[in-house]
């Protein structure tokens, strides 16, 4: 039976994999990036957890990342788009379907990277703050 951090992580990555772009974990960058956009989910810290004695509990703010890249001609509207259908797609069920207490998603910091003979790809690293509970740190 999966632990709830990784349920959670497994949930938002389903998420992810409803958009246009192409939606991996803990994945390389591959030599290609689609004209609807790639995802990459990394697992990212659990954090320091808040502790409850009585019931004893972890209280978790885990912070996942999503690299968010796409190229082409019109690299600043689809870098655009793809953000703005990952913040819908999180506001839809703040709670990735009861997995989670509260899912936050960061401003990303887009950065433009050339490519040697090709279009250049333009990237940013959302980071992703997943609030969740559980009796074992390890479970």
């Amino acid at each position: 039976m999966p632990t709830p951090r990784e349920t959670i992580l497994t949930a938002l990555h389903t998420r992810l994999s409803a958009l246009p772009a192409t939606a991996l974990r803990g994945d390389v960058l591959p030599e290609r990036v689609l004209a609807e956009g790639l995802l990459i989910l990394r697992d990212g810290e659990p954090g320091e957890p808040e502790v409850t004695l009585s019931p004893l509990a972890y209280h978790y703010q885990h912070r996942a990342e999503i690299e968010a890249v796409v190229q082409g001609p019109d690299r600043n509207a689809d870098f655009d788009t793809l953000c703005a259908s990952i913040g819908a797609s999180l506001t839809t069920d703040r709670t990735l379907g009861g997995f989670c207490d509260w899912v936050e998603a960061e401003a990303p910091r887009p950065v433009d990277l050339p490519v040697e003979r090709a279009a250049s790809l333009k990237a940013a690293v959302i980071p992703v703050v997943l609030h969740y509970s559980t009796a074992d740190p390890l479970g």
